[in-house]
């Protein structure tokens, strides 16, 4: 009797069963990394004056997925521009970029017209986006600046005082 159970033990095939498994759990595996690496790319558009910064938040087409500004983030009309509202007006873009799946950035700055330099929000919004985690592409400035202008009043003589 002992001879027949040994041979059932050896026509048994279990060690095929576990290599197919693992295969599986392989490729699994090797799906989810693909999906990590996807970067989906956003355009910031951050309007600077010296009384108030407006964030909007785009996809590549353009078509504008968040927008906020400092005036939604503080009750003191005096402290629309200031550095740390321009911080929480990035924080909730950050959040909301999250939700969308946004890890990376184009920046456009726009300060007001005719301004040599942006507002006092623009540096310390990108600072606080970049400390979030996304990746920040490059940076633009698209501030407008006169081009010449319309003619100046005086006629040909100049104005006489």
């Amino acid at each position: 009797m002992t001879k027949t159970i040994e041979k059932q033990e050896l026509e048994s095939p279990k060690v095929e069963e576990k290599e197919i498994v693992i295969e599986e759990s392989e490729e699994r595996k090797e799906a989810l990394r693909k999906k990590e690496k996807e970067e989906k790319i956003g355009i910031l558009n951050i309007y600077t004056t010296f009384n108030n910064t407006i964030i909007n938040m785009t996809d590549l087409a353009g078509n504008t997925i968040a927008k906020f500004s400092g005036g939604q983030s503080t009750k003191q009309s005096r402290l629309k521009a200031n550095p740390t509202i321009a911080m929480f007006v990035a924080q909730r873009i950050s959040e909301e970029a999250k939700d969308n799946g946004l890890t990376g950035f184009y920046v456009r700055i726009r300060a007001e017209t005719g301004q040599n330099n942006p507002g006092p929000g623009a540096h310390t919004a990108i600072k606080s986006l970049t400390r979030a985690g996304f990746k920040i592409i490059s940076i633009m400035d698209t501030t407008k600046m006169p081009r010449g202008g319309p003619k100046k009043k005086g006629g040909r003589r100049g104005r006489r005082v």
